[in-house]
């Protein structure tokens, strides 16, 4: 977008380009949090420094944090009505909070902010004026234009924000800087219309956005400096690179399988790789179809740890609820496990190799496994 216009940079200039009557609701503020009770009170008095001339709120997303967030939000919203908490039970993630905090507000544009004070919360009185002005669907605050940075993010963490955002152009329908970043306003209609087809994986509430988007969104973005955390840890793991893994193949191989599915394959196929790792020295020591037996128990078991951590991870078992799933994984696979084993041993008696034989097995077995699986081991899904 030409960004011709002289960015405002102060409160005066954003009265004057908000073309919204002085008691109406103009900004919803999504703040997704996990333990972030040390940062909220200090998030809250920035917001009011470079909002409090407009009517806004903050809502504050909170995924059931043991620090007491919720409580603490909660607290203050007694005295500060223009503060709220949505308290998440059984389920985390970021790109859910952001989008069911969304949902909950009313204001005509919303903004995206981290809980932990690293991205410039002045930036949103920027962001605000030009928004309404130039009747934009999007603003980013972006680390890679001129006069944005990184700020003392460690160089593992630069060269793994840039590598996913390489890998982001697979599904980018037009281009940003910071794809990656999670600091943005939004027009609510627009994200509205996005709302629908939206992945909900990972992190990446940006991109999941901008490629859901049924329409390329008219855009800018604002540079701003990544600030070091005062607070608390990072979210940042294994799991949230899985989890982005997982957004892109949403929007690539998802539009043709489903992605429940195809991940239920993946660690299917990691199953076949147990089960003849199994199979291979107890064929030796025991009847084959003993050994294909035990094989098909420790790859099932492989296959639920996997598949409760990776494709069902919006619903994890947990606590005592692992152990009832584990045993009703078993028993809704019995009839797949059993159609495993007599196929398999069926082909080796026929002179068929020991591999062929017991990876036909897994096969049989896999289509009702999915099925049952889904109906009764994970069942809200």
């Amino acid at each position: 977008m030409d960004d011709g216009l002289r960015q405002p940079t102060l409160l005066a200039d954003a009265r004057a380009l908000v073309p919204f009557e002085r008691e109406q609701l103009v900004l919803s503020v999504i703040a997704p949090t996990f333990n972030e009770s040390k940062n909220v009170p200090e998030l809250i008095e920035r917001l009011e420094a470079c909002l409090g001339h407009l009517v806004w709120e903050v809502i504050f997303v909170d995924d059931d944090s043991p620090d007491q967030t919720a409580a603490l939000v909660r607290q203050i919203a007694q005295t500060k009505p223009y503060v709220r908490c949505l308290q998440r039970f059984g389920r985390r993630g970021l790109s859910t909070a952001v989008i069911e905090g969304i949902a909950s507000s009313s204001a005509p544009y919303v903004a995206v902010i981290d809980a932990d004070l690293q991205h410039d919360e002045s930036l949103l009185a920027q962001m605000l004026p030009l928004i309404t002005s130039r009747d934009l669907d999007l603003i980013v605050g972006s680390r890679y234009i001129n006069g944005g940075g990184m700020g003392q993010l460690s160089s593992a963490r630069q060269a793994m924000s840039k590598f996913a955002t390489r890998l982001s152009r697979l599904i980018m329908p037009f281009d940003l800087t910071d794809p990656m970043s999670g600091f943005f306003m939004a027009k609510r209609q627009s994200f509205a219309a996005a709302t629908p087809y939206l992945s909900g994986a990972g992190y990446k509430i940006l991109l999941d956005f901008v490629a859901s988007s049924p329409r390329p969104l008219e855009h800018m973005e604002l540079p701003y400096e990544f600030r070091p955390r005062l607070h608390g840890e990072s979210k940042i793991d294994a799991m949230v690179l899985f989890e982005y893994l997982v957004l892109l193949l949403e929007k690539t191989v998802g539009r043709y399988v489903p992605l429940r599915f195809f991940l239920f394959c993946l660690v299917g196929g990691s199953g076949v790789f147990v089960h003849l790792a199994t199979l291979f020295p107890l064929k030796a020591l025991v009847p084959f179809a003993a050994a294909q037996g035990i094989a098909g128990l420790v790859s099932m078991t492989s296959n639920f740890v996997l598949s409760n951590v990776l494709t069902y991870r919006d619903c994890r078992l947990r606590g005592r609820k692992l152990v009832t799933g584990l045993l009703s994984f078993y028993a809704v696979c019995s009839i797949g496990f059993l159609a495993n084993v007599s196929f398999a041993d069926m082909l080796y008696e026929r002179g068929y190799a020991w591999w062929i034989a017991g990876s036909a097995g897994v096969l049989i077995g896999s289509v009702w496994n999915f099925g049952a699986s889904s109906i009764f081991t994970w069942k809200r899904n």
